[in-house]
């Protein structure tokens, strides 16, 4: 059999080996009641987002001070079901509409935080030596600070907008999607099939490319489940801060969050609400990776 003949046929079985641990990660994630609920909440949270614009009953963005009065903000009616803010502009609709920006900010920064990630990994865990070592003593750098500090720093560097928040959360992802990207590419390059392609020949950039590099994603992947709770988080944190968008009318979960501190006597709820949405879109996302980790990663399974 010629050398390329072996390569091939090994490569055939390690495909049908991904596939069968691939289609049982699938099925036990079915069975778990962690991913379903994880999963539901997710869904819902999506098609919110999604569906703003006929799910809410008034725009988010129209206040009527003449509905409200000095230190006494109207509750639930039959107009407006979860009331108004200070502003005069319906809460549902603000709710609703907060769900699309938290899922957007979410979505960016962790695919932008990731794709880096993943590529600064693959180079450090593919290349080694000095291009190793010059790309993990930055990422240690970066993260020696901080995660939400850093990214309040960059974000005020910035000035506040949306775009600065995607960077802010995306440039504090960075560094743990490359140190576990490589770590995972350092163990998998000692494992006996690659140990057998070295010695039938093949090419040291193909290795990497074609066979460490895929079986070292499935970390990478539920961890970028539990950064986009992380990244819900820390938009609501950033734009409570005053660091969100410039547009003081953008339905901000965390804005509103901190428009609703002089009310918390007289209408807590208009700090309630959004804290359950941020809760329950976090609790989706979390419960969701962390049932990923315990289907991928052979040490959790049950």
């Amino acid at each position: 059999m010629s050398l390329a003949e072996l390569e091939q046929v090994q490569t055939s079985t390690e495909v049908e080996s991904s596939g069968g641990l691939l289609r049982e990660a699938v099925t036990r994630l079915r069975r778990s009641p962690v991913a379903i609920i994880g999963a539901a909440l997710i869904t819902l949270f999506v098609l919110v987002a999604l569906l703003a614009p006929v799910l809410a009953p008034h725009s988010p963005t129209a206040a009527d001070l003449t509905k409200v009065r000095p230190g006494s903000v109207p509750g639930p009616s039959a107009a407006h079901w979860l009331g108004l803010d200070e502003q005069g502009r319906d809460e549902l609709s603000r709710l609703i509409y907060g769900a699309r920006w938290s899922l957007l900010i979410g979505i960016v920064s962790t695919t932008l935080g990731v794709t880096i990630g993943v590529i600064l990994g693959t180079l450090a865990g593919g290349l080694a030596g000095w291009v190793d070592g010059v790309i993990m003593r930055l990422m240690d750098i970066m993260l020696a600070v901080p995660g939400l500090l850093f990214a309040i720093g960059l974000a005020a560097l910035l000035g506040p907008s949306l775009k600065s928040v995607m960077i802010a959360i995306a440039t504090v992802n960075v560094p743990i999607f490359a140190r576990l990207l490589r770590a995972s590419m350092l163990s998998q390059r000692g494992s006996d099939y690659a140990l057998a392609a070295r010695s039938l020949g093949v090419r040291r950039s193909r290795i990497t490319l074609a066979h460490v590099l895929p079986n070292s994603l499935a970390p990478v992947i539920v961890q970028a489940t539990l950064a986009l709770a992380t990244a819900i988080i820390d938009a609501a944190g950033l734009a409570f801060l005053g660091l969100g968008s410039a547009d003081p009318s953008v339905p901000e979960w965390g804005r509103m969050l901190a428009e609703s501190q002089n009310a918390l006597n007289t209408s807590p709820q208009l700090a309630i609400l959004p804290g359950l949405a941020i809760t329950v879109s976090v609790l989706g996302f979390t419960l969701l990776g962390e049932a990923l980790r315990e289907s991928l990663d052979p040490k959790l399974r049950r």
